[in-house]
């Protein structure tokens, strides 16, 4: 998996915040900052290829099929790079793809597809302090924050048989 970091020190200390936060509470903020920001995100992910979006939705629907509890651990080991089907299958992306799928997820967090934000969900303050952060990034700067962030997530790919 090729992942080249931005050279932006806001960006690179944006990421290591959010990185450093609980798993539960980066998923939260992830969640907040596509609710604020999911139309001026949504078209930079259309950026990814036809066939980046057919992977992304191929891998969502795969997660709509599991129980709550199952696409919260999914989301969690994302986070936490376990080793799995599914983190190896999202590892394999390309980080627009990767963008497009976390839409897809907040999308269906929204829709009930997906397991919702509790309704009385409250952010820490670090937490409440990054999401301000980003939104006070330009448009470029918080695509390439989101990529910065979801990238290294999931798990590297198998070779061959061990797939």
């Amino acid at each position: 998996m090729t992942f080249t970091q931005s050279n932006d020190q806001t960006i690179n200390q944006a990421v290591k915040a959010m990185q450093g936060l609980d798993v539960d509470e980066q998923l939260a903020l992830f969640y907040f900052i596509y609710k604020q920001m999911g139309d001026s995100v949504t078209p930079a992910a259309p950026g990814a290829s036809t066939v980046g979006t057919e992977i992304a939705e191929g891998l969502f629907n795969q997660v709509k099929e599991l129980s709550h509890e199952q696409q919260l651990q999914l989301q969690r080991d994302l986070i936490n790079k376990a080793d799995t089907e599914h983190t190896r299958m999202y590892g394999s992306m390309s980080e627009t793809t990767k963008l497009l799928f976390w839409y897809r997820l907040s999308q269906g967090m929204d829709s009930g597809t997906i397991i919702p934000m509790p309704s009385d969900y409250k952010l820490s303050s670090q937490a409440e302090e990054l999401l301000n952060q980003v939104k006070g990034l330009g448009f470029e700067q918080q695509i390439t924050l989101f990529r910065d962030y979801v990238a290294p997530m999931g798990a590297e790919p198998k070779q061959g048989a061990e797939i």
